[in-house]
């Protein structure tokens, strides 16, 4: 008979901070809560040292420095080494979907004719606990097959034959799990959607050949790569597995990252099979990263598209450091969602969707991202007929060399009225739906979620934050100045709208509206929103 929840605090040192609802037993087992204590104490230091090495490095750029590749890992990038064979299961990824984690998106993912659909613990997933847990639930059923959902309508979602292959994203290292604690500490986001997931479904899916498979989120050098890899070895013999069957693909979004590709593969060679270009929290990461440096402002985010030369670099340095390493270079993520009712739009939307997946294919990604159903087709029907095979691993790259400064090249380009006003509205009604639970929104045909967030408030604070040498501050491109009377002025209308609105996120306009302002207003960029958010979510 499993132990009732109540006791768990007192047999293992462990307190879960909130009213235990029905359905959550079967998840907070005190097995699994016992594995996760035990990575606890095994690992959770070494993440906080990591997270340190973090803040120093930043420290250093703020500080005048400037990113780059490293010295002492010279020789990993200049000798010839392979990651571990790929499996079967994961040979043709051509066409990946995103998404949270509630119930009838895992259905309608897996069903979507996909290759592979990415569980999103991260971006596209509110931190509430409700969510979290159910989240688990949702996908020890999906594991299972026995996953069904009904509609307030009346409409039945269960799984088809042949779904797509599971692939899970828990929350990075730098987020907490405030709900649990381990001897009176609060145990790591990343640890905690780790440890669940893998112990009631890591058996059943090695058993199947099917991983368990992860993308790893945000990571910024080989060492936090490596604090990976020994924490699923570590489950892996907890769980009578063999060595190297978690497999995994990192998405490198962080520009830290992208100096060290080489070295990240290395340090989880024995279970890597990918990189993926996570363009939407790069370019995020550009700004926060380069935040001290006004010579790296970038024009508003509409014009910063991946054929710009930094994230054109970026890309293509990664598809060449894959191949040659013998995995996979995935591509980046169409964000956008059908538009309803008007052709003509949606017909210059999926345009848009076909030349991103066709820049993508001819450069030799492996696969690509799609965030709606709906564009499964369109990205099949680009890979298809560019990729006749399951994957580009012929396509060596060996013309692209890039250089430092080639990879922080900021891009030219204007701020509009418009622009500067959609950064506003993106951020408000994002951050509003966050607090209230929603981790994706899809808004002005734009699937939403934490990344292009971040964007966008992080460049209302550079914009606002730095000076022109010759006038004083940025101007919009009509020649009028930008400043801070300007945004809180249109801050104000938005809360208004959104909070007389039926939108997601509308009865928390006003907190929402307080936290953006006080981030955009403080003399230093904060380094997440999230984190700054997370003591007033739902």
């Amino acid at each position: 008979m499993a132990m009732p929840l109540e006791a768990i605090r007192d047999t293992l040192a462990i307190e879960v901070r909130t009213p235990l609802q029905p359905g959550y037993q079967p998840i907070l087992t005190p097995q699994a809560l016992a594995l996760l204590a035990d990575l606890h104490r095994r690992f959770d230091g070494r993440r906080l040292a990591l997270l340190e090495v973090r803040a120093e490095k930043q420290a250093r750029v703020d500080a005048g420095a400037l990113p780059g590749f490293r010295e002492d890992t010279c020789d990993i990038r200049a000798t010839d080494w392979k990651v571990a064979p790929i499996p079967a299961a994961l040979q043709d990824r051509r066409v990946e979907i995103t998404g949270p984690v509630d119930r009838k998106m895992v259905i309608n993912a897996l069903n979507s004719g996909a290759n592979v659909f990415m569980a999103d613990f991260e971006d596209s997933t509110a931190p509430t606990f409700d969510n979290l847990v159910q989240g688990q639930a949702n996908l020890r059923d999906a594991v299972a097959g026995t996953i069904e959902y009904t509609a307030p309508d009346g409409r039945a979602y269960r799984l088809q034959a042949n779904p797509a292959v599971l692939m899970v994203r828990p929350r990075g290292w730098h987020l907490p799990e405030r709900h649990v604690l381990v001897d009176g500490e609060e145990v790591s986001g990343a640890l905690f959607d780790f440890a669940l997931f893998t112990f009631h479904n890591a058996r059943a899916l090695a058993a199947r050949d099917r991983g368990p498979y992860f993308y790893l989120p945000k990571l910024q050098s080989m060492e936090e790569a490596a604090l990976w890899d020994d924490v699923m070895e570590h489950v892996e013999r907890a769980l009578e597995l063999p060595v190297g069957s978690f497999k995994v693909t990192v998405l490198i979004e962080t520009l830290p990252a992208a100096f060290q590709m080489d070295e990240i593969l290395y340090a989880l060679r024995r279970r890597i099979v990918g990189l993926n270009c996570g363009r939407w929290d790069y370019i995020f990461s550009y700004l926060k990263t380069l935040r001290a440096h006004p010579d790296f402002v970038l024009p508003e985010r509409g014009q910063v598209q991946m054929t710009v030369p930094f994230l054109g670099n970026y890309s293509q340095r990664l598809i060449r450091i894959c191949h040659r390493r013998g995995a996979f270079a995935m591509g980046g993520m169409a964000a956008q969602v059908p538009i309803r009712g008007d052709a003509a739009a949606n017909e210059a939307a999926l345009a848009k969707v076909r030349a991103d997946k066709l820049r993508e294919v001819r450069n030799g990604h492996d696969g690509t991202w799609i965030a709606h159903p709906a564009l499964v087709a369109v990205a099949r029907e680009v890979f298809d007929a560019y990729m006749p095979t399951p994957n580009q691993l012929h396509v060596d790259r060996d013309d692209v060399r890039v250089t430092r400064d080639e990879l922080l090249a900021p891009c030219g380009g204007t701020i509009t009225r418009a622009g500067f006003d959609n950064n506003i509205e993106v951020a408000l009604r994002y951050l509003a739906a966050w607090l209230d639970g929603a981790g994706c929104v899809p808004i002005h045909h734009l699937m939403e979620d934490a990344a292009t967030a971040e964007i966008a408030r992080t460049q209302l604070w550079q914009w606002l934050h730095h000076r022109d040498p010759e006038h004083g501050g940025l101007r919009f491109d009509d020649g009028t100045p930008l400043g801070m009377a300007l945004f809180d002025q249109l801050l104000g209308a938005h809360v208004h709208a959104l909070g007389a609105s039926d939108l997601p996120g509308a009865m928390r306009a006003q907190t929402a509206a307080h936290i953006l302002s006080a981030l955009t207003h403080a003399p230093r960029l904060a380094e997440f929103l999230t984190l700054a958010a997370y003591d007033s979510l739902a």
